[in-house]
């Protein structure tokens, strides 16, 4: 069995209309500086965020969480920003913005296997409780 390993992760939320200051957890992006593991997770639940915002732009929405999603990857359609190395990738997905996608504060944890992690973070705190 593996040691466990520190990593770092923030949710990822959907401000719909951020003067109110309401979100939508869509997603989680997790780090693990050790093994270099950078990998996000998304579960829009549209039909939440057209009830919070009846006027949302779900196509755009979609659009950004799938470029986390491939900036994480490291995909070269992503520009330059995905050819920074993996931790520079994650603290700038992660840097305060105001905007419609946002981020929750990181948050730190340990874990022996991090796709694992990752997959119980979306399950805690994105998708729909049983």
């Amino acid at each position: 069995m593996h040691a466990p390993e520190v990593y770092d992760y923030a949710i990822v939320r959907v401000v719909p209309r951020v003067e109110r200051e309401e979100f939508i957890n869509a997603g989680v992006i997790l780090s693990c500086q050790r093994t270099g593991f950078l990998q996000a997770a998304m579960a829009l639940d549209e039909a939440r965020l057209l009830a919070m915002d009846p006027q949302a732009d779900i196509d755009t929405v979609r659009r950004h969480l799938a470029a986390i999603v491939a900036i994480c990857a490291g995909d070269a359609g992503c520009g330059p920003i995905a050819r920074l190395p993996y931790r520079q990738r994650f603290h700038w997905l992660t840097a305060k913005r105001s905007a419609i996608i946002q981020t929750s504060p990181v948050h730190t944890g340990r874990c022996t296997d991090a796709a694992a992690a990752l997959e119980h973070i979306m399950d805690r705190m994105v998708r729909p409780l049983p």
